[in-house]
């Protein structure tokens, strides 16, 4: 993994601006802690910052070979075979790296490489021969890359900071910008920041000197499943012992997140298998407590703790917990940097507890596996069950779930949910759909789209953010673009054919795991729930309505801030009044950070 940055002007020589391209770089140094490289030809600058997984000594970039120079960052988990076949072309390679065989594959293939990847990548090619520039990202999405057209040309980076750190932007936020902060909608491409865009998954943007263009490369495409039920498990898990495999490739320490579920269970279950019986070493993420133990609340109906134990033991993994108390968690320090990782407003404790865990990890391995995606991938979470949020007409995830509009000015409210409205029509409008599909099958493919194509997206960002902060590189298996595009298309009948949620992905893995968690019901990423953190939130939104230049104060309704701080502190407000004050403070943070402005 890496973090790149970079910079096309054909109007200026950019020889002469090494300082601005290497801060650019330099803002993804957490990325990359091992090795940074700048390259500069008059009209470009590639930068790169190096997380060492593969080749260490050498992958160095950015990489050169004849008329193309690459800057990536990522993995290609076929870059085995895709080297022997560049090979039986005639290529020759001087290093063991995937990211030669990526730029090999480019002189190959120009920009219909991609479809010869399979990975989690974001690069950038130049081609001097045509003076253009490629911006690549995977088809899920795994990997961010963020551009921002110029006047001749274009500024970009893994992360938007590495745009933000060159003088010709300057961070504004237009009302739809604000928008997707407050509801979460993850347009596809949209940054936030106006003039900023992401490169959508499955897309390649050509810079040259005639503009910008856009070219989608991959995208969920409906077809007829033949399989049967029994087929399509064997299917499934001939589909995840491969990935599994093919993902455990390094040359660095690797370890797998474990949280007592059936998702990251099964992923640890198969690559200890893989790795050779008691070889695996996970992770777990755990709270201290004061209030006397875990009590099941709406989301949650059981700890993670003595599943991830049985899971270990059953395993025979190295298994470490990671306890973090309510001082870890809201630490103005952690919070600051989760803030400045992601570079918009965090989720609370749900991206503090992420980092911390990541934090200690990395202290022992480089590489991570992780259950992300499985949910979307094959319908695991409640609302997919909840026949109210299936009919409701919006996100489903939406009904119920707090994004701090309980507290927002009434009139700013009532626009953010117009605009969330329009999002959700144009999500609808991308589903592809078979000739006379109908009724159920019709709406939950629907569902599974729009979690495919929206919410994923803002779970891997959170992720990938999470983890880059400390250095550590996260590998997501149910992403796998084969095993999505299968999954997509099984009926839903397939995916809940034991009555349950995920069959599919629980009748793959049965032999491998231990029946209590074949049985567990879903369990979302734990949250606190100790008093003392949500005491902590309270007094940091109280300070804010104290504030009178606080620059959150215009969008809010003071008086439901106020209500709400007069609730009496315990569980009852630990689910929707403790996550409104966190998206709100953290709104504030950001504002009070990066000051855009908002036009």
């Amino acid at each position: 993994m890496c973090g790149i940055a970079g910079w096309v002007d054909y109007d200026r020589d950019l020889t002469v601006e090494r300082a601005t391209a290497l801060a650019m770089t330099r803002t993804m140094a957490l990325r990359g802690p091992d090795d940074e490289g700048l390259w500069i030809d008059p009209h470009v600058a590639l930068g790169h910052r190096r997380l060492a997984v593969i080749d260490i000594e050498g992958g160095a970039q950015p990489m050169s070979d004849g008329p193309a120079t690459i800057v990536y960052s990522g993995e290609a988990y076929n870059f085995r075979e895709l080297r022997r076949e560049l090979e039986s072309h005639g290529h020759r390679f001087r290093t063991r790296s995937d990211t030669e065989v990526v730029l090999q594959a480019y002189l190959r293939w120009g920009a219909d490489l991609v479809e010869h990847l399979n990975g989690m990548y974001a690069f950038a090619v130049w081609d001097r021969r045509t003076e253009e520039l490629l911006l690549v990202r995977d088809r899920m999405g795994i990997k961010p890359l963020y551009y921002a057209p110029t006047s001749h040309g274009v500024l970009f980076g893994s992360e938007p900071k590495a745009i933000l750190a060159n003088p010709l932007f300057t961070p504004r936020l237009r009302d739809d910008g604000l928008f997707e902060l407050l509801t979460n909608a993850k347009t596809p491409g949209h940054a936030i920041f106006e003039g900023m865009y992401e490169v959508e998954p499955g897309h390649v943007v050509r810079v040259s000197r005639d503009g910008v263009t856009d070219r989608r490369y991959w995208a969920l495409t409906a077809r007829e499943h033949t399989d049967d039920v029994p087929t399509t498990v064997r299917r499934v898990r001939e589909l995840l012992e491969d990935i599994v495999e093919r993902q455990l490739i390094s040359d660095v320490p690797l370890c797998a997140l474990l949280s007592g579920g059936l998702d990251s269970s099964a992923l640890t279950a198969l690559a200890d298998r893989a790795l050779g019986t008691g070889t695996v070493r996970s992770f777990a993420v755990d709270f201290t407590d004061e209030s006397g133990g875990f009590v099941p609340d709406a989301m949650r109906d059981t700890a993670d703790a003595p599943y991830v134990h049985e899971v270990a033991k059953h395993v025979g993994s190295h298994h470490t917990d990671v306890v973090l108390s309510s001082d870890d968690l809201a630490s103005p320090k952690v919070t600051e940097t989760v803030m400045r990782a992601r570079d918009l407003p965090g989720i609370g404790d749900m991206d503090t507890s992420l980092y911390l865990l990541f934090a200690e990890i990395r202290q022992h391995s480089t590489v991570a596996l992780s259950g992300e995606s499985a949910d979307e991938v094959f319908g695991g979470y409640r609302w997919f069950h909840d026949p109210d949020a299936v009919a409701s007409d919006t996100f489903p995830w939406m009904r119920g779930m707090s994004m701090g509009q309980e507290l927002l000015d009434r009139e700013l409210d009532r626009r953010a949910d117009t605009y969330l409205a329009t999002r959700y029509r144009e999500a609808i409008d991308e589903v592809p759909r078979l000739p006379g599909e109908s009724g159920l099958e019709r709406r939950m493919r629907e569902i599974c789209h729009l979690h495919l194509t929206r919410m994923v997206r803002f779970l891997l960002d959170r992720k990938d953010r999470m983890s880059m902060a400390v250095g550590l590189e996260v590998r997501v298996p149910f992403c796998d673009h084969r095993l999505v595009e299968y999954v997509f298309n099984t009926p839903w009948a397939y995916k809940t054919y034991d009555g349950r949620e995920k069959s599919l992905l629980r009748g793959a893995v049965a032999d491998v795991l231990p029946e209590s968690v074949l049985r567990r019901r879903k369990s979302p990423y734990p949250a606190t729930q100790n008093p003392s953190y949500e005491q902590v939130v309270r007094d940091r939104l109280s300070a804010v309505l104290s504030d009178p230049d606080a620059p959150v104060r215009p969008y809010l309704d003071e008086e439901a801030a106020r209500t709400t701080l007069r609730r009496p502190l315990g569980r009852a407000s630990l689910q929707q009044d403790r996550i409104a004050m966190e998206r709100i403070v953290a709104l504030n943070d950001w504002l009070t950070a990066y000051h855009p402005q908002h036009v």
